[in-house]
């Protein structure tokens, strides 16, 4: 059970969700998570490996993604597309299904933190359609 309680801010960082529709597809909200807020996770890594750029893959857990270096451009099924970079918190939530494919924009490099998070967690997104 999470007992992390929403921070109480008006500030936020852009972030953008990736979540499962119909059929097993993918699609994307845009939103925001608060700052200072606590995530309910237990660790986190760093990567640059880029072996999955172009190849179409579901997120292996729900888990935030912090870009530190790179430019992308994620695919969903849907046919639709959106930008990453850094300042922008990618919140990888769809776990089932063709999921998501992604490309580098600028350079040959993507640096990024995961943070998993708990499977009872609160990720705290908040479209900006609310």
């Amino acid at each position: 059970m999470n007992t992390t309680a929403q921070a109480d801010t008006k500030n936020y960082l852009k972030a953008i969700r990736l979540i499962n529709i119909e059929d097993g597809k993918c699609s994307f909200e845009i939103g925001k998570i608060p700052v200072l807020q606590h995530i309910n996770a237990s660790h986190f890594f760093a990567k640059n490996d880029i072996a999955l750029q172009h190849s179409p893959h579901p997120a292996p857990r729900r888990q935030y993604v912090i870009t530190i270096k790179g430019k992308l451009k994620f695919s969903v099924t849907n046919g639709e597309s959106f930008i990453i970079e850094p300042g922008i918190i990618l919140i990888a939530a769809d776990t089932l299904g063709d999921g998501h494919t992604w490309e580098i924009l600028d350079g040959e490099e993507w640096e990024r933190i995961y943070i998993p998070l708990n499977a009872d967690a609160d990720d705290y997104f908040v479209a900006d359609n609310t």
